[in-house]
């Protein structure tokens, strides 16, 4: 073409050569089968029966591992360990988890195996497994919990793997696991099904760890202080402590209508006067009111009370029981928000609800009379004036 350029195939000419040699390829490749739920799972039911007839067990009673995906990931991770290409024919691990990912290659495979820890690539190779591999291809799926017992390989890539000897089914999962690109993005089924959410997505598994750390020092903090964490009664003859609608329920024994606490207060105000000086409770409570993803009617809460002490004491154990919980989960008093920092260093800056308000708005309610009708106006034309909702709904100075 180029000592001829005439005889040159023109660039549309050339792109509808190159459409059509991918059409021809497209159509040579095996096309895959969408299966719907009900098909996925009697299709997976049918490689447990399977199992059986052979006389393999799909959810085993239980599995000897002596170590994690995250322990062979700092013993092996370095290169000065084990160099790309190489194996570590001494060890001998044997690891559990979840299968992840798959990618076969005819005699050879590459699986990804997640447990809490994190995730590592299992090397799995027919020779070394012998007729358990042509098995493992025939009934493993993804979401399906295997064991793998072997030693350490690290591929030329420098990917740390668990070069496999033996595999044992651990459970046999009956449902596909959410799309591995995309995700579970849908809120509702997130929130609905947190089974699914937790497999997939990893920072909501940091956030339950987070929670857990937080509750965990919380409780710790307190108890170096003295304080004895109390259980009051759930069931309530008559709800009080908070401004809130209670759940119903009956209790049969006793024939009485009996309603979910909707505080801790009360009982734990009991505690103080039959003598006790510090107490808390972590529980949970129950309003009868709206849902949503940043709302739920049953949710966590502390209380706590301390003889002899006043809301300046109040203000000094909060910031020491937030401080502590911060630099325990985050590892500093410095978070980052967003494009912002938030420093909980203390001490933090004490105001009143009426200075900080008189700050914002630049306008002093406590110069107004609450009985004036003019001081009212005043009152909501300020509130308006400063993007206050429904301030000109409001009956009295207060409730602006």
């Amino acid at each position: 073409a180029e000592l001829n350029p005439e005889d040159a195939p023109s660039p549309k000419k050339k792109n509808e050569q190159q459409q059509n040699k991918q059409k021809q390829k497209q159509k040579k490749m095996p096309q895959k089968i969408e299966l719907s739920e009900s098909e996925l799972r009697q299709t997976r039911l049918a490689k447990i029966d399977s199992m059986i007839e052979r006389g393999v067990e799909p959810y085993a009673y239980s599995y000897d591992r002596n170590t994690n995906a995250a322990k062979l990931q700092i013993a092996y991770g370095d290169e000065s360990k084990l160099e790309p290409g190489t194996e570590d024919e001494s060890a001998d691990v044997s690891i559990a988890g979840r299968v992840m990912a798959k990618r076969e290659f005819g005699k050879l495979a590459f699986y990804t195996l997640q447990d809490e820890s994190g995730r590592v690539q299992l090397y799995l190779d027919k020779k070394r497994l012998g007729d358990s591999f042509k098995d493992l291809k025939a009934w493993a799926d993804l979401g399906d919990y295997i064991g793998v017992r072997g030693t350490i390989r690290k591929t030329d890539k420098g990917e740390v793997s668990v070069y496999a000897k033996e595999w044992t089914m651990l459970s046999k999962a009956l449902l596909s696991l959410p799309d591995k690109y995309h995700g579970l993005t849908d809120v509702n089924k997130r929130y609905r099904q947190r089974e699914l959410d937790l497999i997939v997505n990893e920072s909501s598994m940091n956030i339950l760890r987070s929670r857990s750390k937080a509750i965990r020092t919380l409780r710790n903090t307190l108890d170096d202080m003295g304080f004895y964490e109390m259980e009051t009664p759930v069931l309530h003859s008559q709800p009080g402590g908070a401004e809130a609608k209670p759940f119903e329920t009956y209790h049969n024994s006793m024939g009485m209508d009996l309603t979910l606490r909707i505080a801790t207060e009360l009982h734990l105000k009991r505690l103080i006067i039959g003598g006790f000086e510090n107490v808390y409770e972590i529980g949970r409570i129950f309003r009868n009111e709206g849902l949503s993803t940043r709302h739920n009617p049953e949710f966590t809460s502390i209380e706590l009370y301390s003889a002899y002490k006043d809301y300046d004491d109040m203000m000094n154990l909060t910031e020491d029981l937030i401080c502590n919980m911060a630099d325990v989960v985050c590892g500093s008093l410095k978070i980052p928000y967003g494009e912002h920092e938030i420093t909980l260093e203390k001490p933090w800056r004490r105001v009143t609800m009426h200075d900080i308000v008189k700050e914002k708005m630049d306008f002093d309610f406590a110069e107004l009379d609450t009985a004036n009708a003019d001081d009212l106006k005043k009152a909501k034309d300020a509130a308006l004036s400063a993007g206050v909702p429904k301030a000109e709904e409001k009956n009295t100075i207060g409730e602006i």
